[in-house]
């Protein structure tokens, strides 16, 4: 799980607005541009081409 501080500080590198978890906490979502980061062994990917669109969901 990733520290509150980072989380906090984070944001969506195309739009630059704060993220959220997943329901099940495996990505960091960006409302705006319905992209999920995803996060592997803790370590959040903030890359936009690794991001899955939310519209595919």
């Amino acid at each position: 799980m990733i520290d509150q501080a980072l989380l906090d500080i984070l944001a969506c590198p195309k739009c630059k607005k704060s993220v959220q978890y997943n329901k099940d906490k495996t990505a960091l979502l960006c409302e705006k541009c319905q992209l999920a980061y995803p996060i592997r062994d803790d370590i959040p990917v903030m890359l936009i081409d690794e991001a899955k669109s939310l519209a595919d969901s």
